[in-house]
């Protein structure tokens, strides 16, 4: 089986076409060992048919006739002369090696160098927040000393507990509450909602 993608194609410089959708890029689908038997074409949208003009010997002439590509930008050109027609047209492009260099160019380009230097930067970001984290640690630290001195060597109280940032709205931050009863002592619950935490 012969099977040729056509791109496009002209017969005396009229446009060879589906005779259904007029779809210009198809295939030539000829089998057999007899160059006279027909070729039948199929677009991409399903449709098929026999043409009249192309047979299994004028498809292996097309074949021969190909230019073929050497260079991304070339098209696989072929031109023939049947019976006086002259048939011209474009062959779907195979993919060479040049293909794959401008490819990778290109992915290089637009994907692979664009993510490594995301990496990079993502990679000195991390390491320097480290240091970063201790030259505020120390700064703090200082500012805490200054304050202290200035303050007259005030030292904190070691019971302090600071207000809840966000506090718990049934037990309003104490993370209980005082249970009134006749039948018990009073006593304090846990509360549930926020599990004695005092915070949402």
């Amino acid at each position: 089986m012969l099977t040729l993608k056509i791109q496009q194609m002209t017969i005396d410089g009229h446009p060879n076409l589906c005779p259904e959708c007029a779809s210009e890029a198809f295939t030539l689908d000829g089998t057999g060992f007899i160059d006279a038997f027909p070729v039948y074409g199929n677009c991409w949208n399903g449709h098929s048919w026999p043409d009249a003009l192309i047979t299994l010997g004028v498809l292996k002439q097309i074949q021969a006739a190909s230019t073929g590509r050497e260079r991304a930008e070339d098209d696989d050109t072929f031109r023939v002369v049947i019976g006086g027609a002259v048939l011209e047209g474009v062959l779907h492009p195979e993919l060479v090696l040049d293909d794959l260099k401008k490819l990778s160019s290109a992915a290089w380009t637009r994907i692979i160098k664009p993510a490594a230097r995301r990496k990079k930067r993502a990679a000195f970001r991390a390491a320097k927040r480290p240091v970063s984290n201790a030259v505020a640690a120390a700064k703090a630290a200082a500012i805490g000393a200054a304050w202290g001195l200035q303050a007259g060597g005030h030292e904190a109280d070691p019971d302090y507990k600071p207000d809840p940032a966000n506090a718990c709205a049934a037990c309003e931050g104490a993370g209980s509450f005082l249970l009134r009863s006749h039948v018990h002592h009073q006593t304090r619950v846990r509360c549930s909602v926020c599990s004695g935490t005092g915070e949402l």
